[in-house]
């Protein structure tokens, strides 16, 4: 494994360039709705496929959704973070703020129901990120976070 693609595990700042991506798998309960959700909205480009499964390129990241006929959205758990409540399991990406802005906008003007709509969490202090939470239409939670500065998305 290179240097430029291998993850150390290092909490120093400078290998967040290095990161390599993750592979995360979800169920959902419509592949056709996520597509939709996917693709269309999140703007995530699929890659291979088959009647039960899809990848997506999430940021860069290897994404798939696996049909669950089944599945449910009823069982969520929520803890409090900074005054909201942060839906548990979720996931999500880090990006700059700059895009961070732009991806709230759009996805305000497309009417995405948030969980959480974008605001600025821990204001002034170690760590502060844009943060906006929703659900795909299977009841998997997203996070989307924005920093200003990125050797700040470990800060205490």
């Amino acid at each position: 494994m290179t240097q430029s693609t291998q993850t150390t595990g290092s909490s120093n700042p400078s290998n967040a360039n290095m990161l390599s991506p993750f592979h995360l798998a979800v169920q959902v309960h419509d592949i056709a709705a996520a597509r939709k959700f996917y693709g269309e909205l999140l703007g995530c480009p699929e890659g291979r496929s088959a009647e039960t499964w899809v990848d997506f390129d999430f940021f860069g990241h290897q994404f798939v959704c696996h049909l669950n006929e089944k599945k449910s959205a009823h069982s969520i758990h929520y803890n409090e973070v900074d005054g909201h409540g942060v839906p548990v399991p979720h996931f999500g990406i880090v990006l700059p703020m700059e895009r961070w802005t732009e991806l709230a906008e759009k996805f305000k003007a497309k009417g995405v129901e948030f969980e959480i709509a974008p605001y600025i969490r821990f204001q002034g202090e170690p760590g502060e990120q844009g943060t906006m939470f929703f659900f795909d239409p299977s009841g998997n939670a997203i996070e989307i976070k924005g920093f200003q500065n990125m050797d700040s998305l470990f800060a205490k």
